[in-house]
């Protein structure tokens, strides 16, 4: 597992061979906590394992794609976010899975930074590094600025609405952003749908 903070801007090829899923954090594979300094307190939600492992197994790389302002505001520092990886992959790790690369901003949304999402450079970031193919790709989210940048970079979007912001993210549609082509009421259910769409 890595960790990245954004570095310089890099090229974006955008062709490679390579697929991947494309997964929101917060809200997506673990509940929102909003602004989660200690580690310890996180969980994923349940059929997160099940659902990268179906996807792995059929070629999937897993990249984690996630603003965390939190850092700029001074809630948490770059350490925290890299435990808070960390331990994400080591609960994964009991279904023996785990995600290939985490990508964050550090940055509030006062910033303009592209890194923060609906920005895409992470995403490019992510296809410059791993040589992803976006045609071959999906993006799952829990949140409109998720499929915003998916709909961008023309990667399958599949909405996963987080508990408690379901109604409040569904109203959001269609006037907030673009609609996803997928929607979904789980993790695990979203990774079945991006199967069978192939």
């Amino acid at each position: 597992m890595e960790v990245v903070r954004p570095p310089g801007s890099r090229p974006l090829p955008g062709g490679g061979p390579r697929k991947a899923v494309f997964v929101d954090r917060d809200g997506t594979l673990n509940p929102d906590l909003k602004y989660l300094r200690e580690a310890e307190r996180l969980e994923v939600y349940r059929g997160v394992i099940a659902g990268i492992r179906i996807l792995k197994a059929h070629g999937y790389l897993i990249v984690c794609v996630t603003n965390q302002s939190g850092v700029e505001r001074g809630f948490y520092t770059d350490a925290d976010v890299t435990r808070i990886h960390e331990r994400v992959n080591q609960i994964l790790g009991r279904g023996g899975v785990a995600v290939d690369r985490f990508y964050y901003c550090p940055h509030a949304p006062e910033h303009g930074c592209e890194c923060r999402k609906p920005g895409t450079k992470l995403f490019r970031d992510a296809a410059n590094d791993l040589g992803i193919a976006w045609a071959r790709s999906a993006v799952i989210g829990d949140r409109v600025l998720d499929i915003e940048a998916g709909d961008r970079l023309g990667l399958c979007t599949v909405l996963v609405p987080s508990r408690g912001h379901r109604e409040e993210v569904l109203r959001e549609y269609p006037a907030k952003g673009p609609e996803p082509d997928l929607l979904a009421p789980s993790f695990y259910g979203a990774a079945v749908r991006i199967l069978h769409r192939g």
